[in-house]
């Protein structure tokens, strides 16, 4: 074995012993086919016992596997120089990178430390990301992530509101897969946090064959978004700039629709139902059509007459009239808080499921209108008159 290799995985050795190790990286593959793109690894702790956690990254997917010490030590030297190219190693004390030439001769550097500090080993007892920064490049162009993996303070809440969407995706999938090929669109895509993860989530680490399309007004974002995607791969994700009352999908397998405001989430849903989508999503944004038209008979008229009152009945008939909507025309449904309100005001999701469709709900629909005085729901016009 080189000196060079040796003395780099005697560094890698010593500090996992001394606890000065910060973190690992194996990047540059051997071959430029090569479906192994990089190795992220990190001290944890199982059971009590110190192990090394590798993310291996592919091209479609992550995997995730833990290391005894000697275990991982052996195991990057099996990768080194025959797997990949580069390795850099981040300790308390110093840095060191090994790096192969074109003969597969290596040389190894050295520079002062990067990082005063080692990070948690915390593994048992620490929240289980299905997102991690250090493997989503999108998360640091969009300004969530700094370059070396670690969220930035101002982006914890964004970090933590991106995960608990792909949990929620991940069990409505559980329920309902999705086809080959399936088409996803996003209505609303905004600046694309929650778009970009769901790809990379559904792409790399359930490896599934995906189209996905966001659709954004403002063509600014739009551009942003398509270079992200350009830079980060995303070979099957497309923004476009386009009203989503002007969009005409084609097919939808799951549409997802996050803070349309007002009617636009109305659009949203019933392009969902009529293009008969597997999974529909939705967090809404603004109940101005219903707050105008409603108005209280007797007593209510008492309670409405508070501003705030009227503005969180007026949300709560919306998107209840909404749900039942969605049942009428076979979709199963669940109504829930997406994120607390610490993190954000706008926190009400609705999901559903293709199912049997429940006619019944339409006499439910048809007495609330009456109790509140109101004519029609946008989202009842929509379906009547398909566009």
């Amino acid at each position: 074995m080189p000196e060079q290799k040796q003395s780099f995985l005697n560094q890698l050795s010593e500090s996992a012993a001394k606890g000065t190790f910060v973190k690992l990286t194996l990047s540059k593959p051997a071959s430029k086919s090569s479906e192994f793109h990089n190795v992220y690894a990190r001290l944890v702790e199982i059971k009590g016992q110190p192990h090394m956690s590798f993310t291996l990254r592919y091209a479609r997917r992550d995997e995730t596997k833990n290391y005894l010490p000697a275990e991982a030590v052996k195991t990057v030297s099996d990768w080194l120089g025959k797997d990949f190219l580069q390795g850099d190693l981040y300790t308390t004390e110093k840095d060191y990178f090994i790096q192969y030439n074109k003969k597969r001769e290596p040389s190894l550097r050295t520079a002062t430390p990067s990082h005063a500090s080692t990070p948690n080993v915390g593994h048992d007892k620490a929240k289980k990301r299905l997102i991690t920064a250090d493997t989503a490049n999108y998360l640091h162009l969009l300004g969530v992530a700094n370059a070396d993996g670690t969220i930035k303070k101002e982006g914890q809440k964004k970090f933590k509101q991106i995960n608990k969407y792909i949990e929620i995706i991940d069990n409505l999938l559980a329920q309902q897969a999705l086809p080959p090929k399936a088409h996803i669109v996003d209505m609303g895509s905004g600046k694309g946090y929650l778009t970009f993860a769901l790809y990379d989530y559904l792409t790399r680490k359930l490896g599934l064959d995906i189209e996905m399309t966001g659709i954004e007004l403002r063509p600014a974002l739009v551009d942003l978004c398509n270079d992200i995607a350009s830079k980060c791969g995303f070979e099957h994700l497309r923004f476009a700039a386009q009203d989503i009352r002007d969009y005409q999908p084609g097919h939808i397998d799951m549409l997802i629709a996050l803070h349309a405001c007002d009617t636009a989430t109305d659009e949203a849903i019933a392009k969902g139902i009529l293009s008969d989508s597997a999974i529909i999503v939705v967090a809404p944004c603004c109940h101005k059509q219903i707050r105008k038209e409603m108005h209280g008979h007797g007593d209510m008229q008492a309670i409405l007459k508070h501003g705030i009152l009227e503005e969180r009945q007026a949300e709560l008939i919306t998107d209840g009239l909404r749900a039942l909507l969605m049942e009428a025309n076979g979709y199963a449904t669940k109504v829930f808080e997406f994120i607390s309100t610490e993190h954000t005001s706008k926190n009400l999701m609705i999901t559903g499921l293709r199912a049997k469709p429940q006619p019944e709900a339409l006499a439910k629909v048809e007495a609330i209108k009456q109790a509140y005085g109101i004519k029609r729901h946008f989202l009842e016009q929509l379906l009547a008159t398909p566009s």
